[in-house]
């Protein structure tokens, strides 16, 4: 009963949340064309519910070849891995600096939560090539469907350790309830005002 009144939530709350923001996103498309070349939407292979892959939606927030340039950037500032979150990421826009601090490149994932294959609230979904260099406890985290907004956005974003991060998904999964998940919600706007982690 629970799965299918989160679910329910998460289409009401998707189509609300696009209707909403459709203003918003076509003033956003149109500060990222005229901003820097390339497309307006950043699409990438996540990791779903159980780690099965599926294409993710945001609003481009990094130069068109960001992707290409990964390797130098790492390099550059010796990044541990597995996480790729960078303070002053050279790769990121004008525009995607604004749209990172608030969020805003999230917006297009409101299409993900429709098509099922995230949820407004849960873990955030993980790129490929870091759950392939996940431990055995960390892949717990792949029990649900990922979500828009969930522990790791209302506690400190890319502030956190991957382990900090997992942690805090972790006591979210096994002690789930609607409640939380509606805490969640409502915690999201002053931890995304904040800007803690917000890079």
């Amino acid at each position: 009963m629970t799965g299918g009144l989160k679910r329910l939530i998460d289409v009401i709350g998707a189509l609300g949340g696009l209707i909403v923001s459709a203003p918003l996103m076509l003033l956003i498309a149109i500060a990222i064309k005229l901003d820097s070349p390339g497309p307006v939407l950043f699409v990438q292979m996540r990791a779903g519910r159980d780690g099965k892959p599926f294409r993710m939606y945001k609003f481009r927030s990094m130069v068109a070849d960001a992707e290409a340039r990964l390797n130098e950037v790492i390099a550059q500032n010796r990044l541990p891995l597995p996480v790729f979150k960078i303070p002053a990421d050279p790769r990121v826009t004008r525009v995607g600096k604004i749209l990172r601090r608030f969020s805003l490149d999230e917006l297009p994932q409101f299409v993900n939560v429709l098509n099922g294959e995230m949820s407004l609230v849960g873990p955030r979904p993980e790129e490929m090539r870091i759950v392939a260099l996940y431990s055995d406890w960390h892949r717990r985290r792949l029990a649900v469907k990922p979500g828009i907004t969930g522990p790791m956005q209302t506690y400190g974003r890319g502030a956190l350790t991957l382990d900090e991060r997992v942690r805090l998904e972790l006591a979210y999964i096994e002690n789930y309830s609607l409640w939380k998940d509606f805490y969640f919600l409502l915690k999201t706007i002053p931890a995304v005002l904040g800007g803690r982690g917000a890079f």
